[in-house]
């Protein structure tokens, strides 16, 4: 089996380059020579069902959505989105639902990051292997298909077939988002060390103004120290061996520098508040610095004025070399039903084609900002979201871009510079990013034991930056998390490396 043949798609240029590693191409304003990807609609009229997931609020029913029906009559087929909430157990217990069920949808999204559970017996059972649609060069009948980035496409193989079709997310990982404000009387958010971090914290702390350096969430703290150590992306390969982060010497410094910091009463002192709260904290400067995922920074970057520093001022210790972690640049895989037959199978790929359409297309137009004068408005070289657009487009497009996406881009309307200034932090940000080697292989144990163990180790971090726990516990936490599913894990996966 052959990772899809990688053919960059036809469409109208940015402003700043992106690269098939991950940087992100950039536009400055939204283009006018847009390229139309697909001549005519691909939807074979009947309609298409597809199951997916929503984390925001879910979008108005079709029947009074100007935006679905516009994607609709695009597709040439109704797309009936059955849409899972956060609420309850979420994707995981929609998905059981209808795949107990009995009948499938037409597309059906896996997540890789959710846990589902006996993935590979299910996708031979129940689903297509579209390895014979879309490996090598068989991907190019699908020309925005074969735009996704190869890095994408590992998540979407299991026992060395391709189950669907990648869903492009981002490469970009966490990030520290700055005030530069609140640090402008220590020179600024620019370090030289991680102790010359933690000295500078200790001069802004001002408790009795209410003004703290860092928010409370312990763990994402403890995971950026671990990269300023040089720690790395949740498994280190060496010789065909596997070695966890949480093992390395790394992460046990990136603890012991946890401890420094909760002890400068760095962190803000109320991890009950909510991340909305949390971000106007930011950016009213009562707090120094806060843990963001890239693509919601992305988001926030629209609402808030969001300063953003890379890691590579961060050498950690003498000797040290910092790594940033690469995200999974991909949130999954779009699988279609073994109910459909070979012509329906090409009639899905196609529509999915149409859902990967990239930046700098007529399609990417409409499915990211719906119709102009109704969903938008372009006013100074810029599409705006009008009301009726973000009641809309936005409730839509999300559990949309769940089964099919085109490559991130970046675009923060109206900032141009905000948007060379991400655009420039990627470039740094990548110049010492490293991959989890395990992305593409499959572990039982991941799925079925990794999700508890894993919160014992958050807690544990938790509790340690609280007072309430101490290094001296380490050994015996860890040793709970390899019993539990740290060493199965690692067997599973040097064996599927291995066989790779």
């Amino acid at each position: 089996m052959k990772l899809p043949t990688y053919v960059p798609a036809k469409a109208a240029p940015p402003d700043l380059p992106g690269n098939v590693q991950g940087l992100d191409p950039a536009y400055l304003h939204y283009p006018t020579d847009l390229v139309q990807s697909v001549a005519t609609p691909p939807g074979d009229g009947e309609p298409i069902t597809a199951l997916t997931e929503t984390f925001t609020t879910p979008p108005p029913d079709m029947s009074r959505n100007a935006y679905w029906q516009t994607l609709n009559k695009a597709l040439g087929s109704d797309f009936q989105m059955d849409i899972a909430t956060d609420a309850g157990d979420g994707y995981p217990a929609k998905f059981n639902t209808v795949i107990a069920g009995g009948t499938i949808p037409d597309l059906v999204w896996f997540p890789p990051n959710q846990f589902l559970q006996h993935v590979p017996e299910l996708l031979e059972a129940k689903f297509h292997d579209l390895t014979p649609y879309l490996s090598g060069d068989a991907v190019k009948a699908y020309p925005n298909l074969a735009n996704l980035p190869t890095y994408a496409w590992q998540t979407a193989v299991v026992n060395g077939k391709i189950w669907g079709v990648a869903v492009a997310y981002g490469r970009m990982g966490q990030v520290y988002l700055f005030d530069e404000d609140f640090w402008q009387p220590v020179g600024g958010p620019s370090f030289t060390s991680a102790d010359d971090f933690l000295a500078k914290g200790k001069e802004l702390l001002d408790v009795k103004r209410n003004k703290y350096v860092l928010e409370l969430a312990a763990y994402n703290h403890c995971s950026h120290f671990a990269q300023w150590h040089g720690a790395p992306n949740k498994w280190r390969l060496e010789d065909g061996k596997l070695t966890y982060l949480y093992e390395t010497d790394e992460w046990h410094a990136a603890l012991e520098f946890l401890v420094k910091v909760a002890g400068a009463q760095l962190f803000w002192p109320d991890n009950t508040i909510s991340t909305t709260t949390m971000m106007d904290l930011l950016q009213g400067g009562t707090i120094g610095a806060y843990v963001q995922s890239f693509p919601n920074y992305l988001n926030d970057s629209k609402q808030y004025n969001l300063p953003l520093t890379p890691v590579t001022p961060f050498p950690a210790a003498p000797g040290a070399t910092p790594h940033w972690w690469y995200g999974y640049g991909s949130v999954g895989f779009t699988a279609i039903s073994k109910q459909d037959d070979d012509k329906r199978v090409k009639t899905l790929l196609n529509v999915l084609n149409y859902l990967c359409a990239p930046m700098g297309t007529k399609e990417r137009q409409l499915l990211d900002n719906g119709v102009e004068g109704v969903h938008y408005t372009l006013a100074g070289g810029d599409i705006h979201l009008t009301a009726r657009g973000n009641a809309e487009v936005v409730s839509t497009a999300q559990p949309l871009d769940f089964l099919a996406n085109g490559p991130q881009y970046l675009h923060i309307p109206s900032k141009p510079q905000t948007t060379s200034a991400i655009h420039r932090t990627e470039t740094a940000l990548m110049e010492i990013a490293v991959t989890d080697p395990t992305i593409g292989h499959y572990s039982a144990a991941y799925t079925n034991s990794f999700p508890g163990n894993y919160q014992n180790i958050v807690q544990y971090v938790t509790d340690l930056a609280a007072g309430h726990r101490s290094l001296s516990e380490w050994p015996s936490v860890l040793k709970a998390f390899q019993t539990g599913c740290g060493n199965q894990m690692r067997q599973e996966y040097e064996e599927s490396l291995a066989k790779s």
